[in-house]
């Protein structure tokens, strides 16, 4: 059985996969970081969804990926999560 690195350097070598795996690089982070939170909350995405206001259908299409958050709708999030947003501009590694 392969582990996700090996599958996903399987993947990378394509260029054109690669690039468009970079490019969703930030927004899988993000995602990744808030799944990881709430769960080691122990919340559910309808107690999530009680502590923020958004409804549980739009947490689910959010961590799903098929969501493409505002910055408000991601500092209710973190709110809800006892947490804080920052956004921050970086250089690409490797320019």
């Amino acid at each position: 059985m392969k582990n996700w690195k090996d599958i996903e350097a399987s993947f990378l070598i394509d260029p054109e996969t690669k690039a468009e795996f970079e490019a969703l690089r930030p927004h899988y982070e993000v995602v990744s970081q808030i799944i990881k939170a709430r769960c080691e909350l122990g919340l559910t995405q309808e107690a999530l969804a009680e502590r923020t206001g958004i409804q549980r259908c739009n947490i689910s299409r959010l961590e799903s990926g098929t969501y493409n958050p505002s910055l408000d709708f991601l500092s209710r999030i973190a709110r809800g999560l006892g947490m804080e947003v920052h956004v921050e501009f970086r250089v690409p590694t490797g320019v």
